[in-house]
């Protein structure tokens, strides 16, 4: 496997250090985003659900195969509809990354993508129920008192899409 890149001049003669800059690049955009929005306490639990959720989003946006931050080119538009309540987020991620597998083979931003997929679909932490609310009347605001236990990559979605709204 090839690096994209290394800790020294940046060519791949060497064998240097494999720097999955693409993933690095991807999860420092969702933190300033988070920072910004200052939504919850960074270091929270609800703040490293949304800071994976978005940086898989943003990473998964770009094209298997392509260069570093090729995601740039897509932007924030992109990232609110992958992220929106109605959209099946999680196929989505499923899908990008098994083409990201077929195209990258074992690359480290894969894994990293891949590391924090896992993460947020095993996590599951206890919440207010969004959900609850569409049974009955949608426009009614959420029992916060109201909590179930469901995957971090739900309390993680929201939090993005709210975050890249308020960027």
């Amino acid at each position: 496997m090839l690096p994209e890149s290394t800790n020294g001049a940046g060519g791949t003669s060497g064998g240097g250090l494999a720097v999955p800059m693409a993933w690095l690049c991807a999860e420092y955009l969702a933190d300033e985003v988070l920072r910004a929005a200052a939504l919850v306490a960074p270091g929270s639990l609800e703040y490293r659900a949304g800071l994976q959720t978005l940086a898989l989003t943003v990473h998964l946006s770009a094209e298997p195969g392509g260069p570093a931050g090729a995601w740039a080119a897509h932007g924030v538009d992109e990232w609110l509809r992958h992220t929106a309540y109605d959209r099946p987020w999680p196929p989505w991620v499923e899908k990008r990354l098994a083409a990201r597998r077929a195209v990258d083979g074992d690359a480290p931003d894969l894994a990293l993508a891949q590391s924090a997929w896992r993460r947020l679909r095993d996590t599951w932490v206890r919440a207010a129920d969004l959900d609850g609310r569409t049974a009955g009347d949608p426009d009614s605001p959420v029992d916060e008192d109201e909590q179930v236990w469901l995957p971090a990559w739900k309390l993680g979605l929201p939090l993005a899409h709210l975050s890249l709204h308020l960027r």
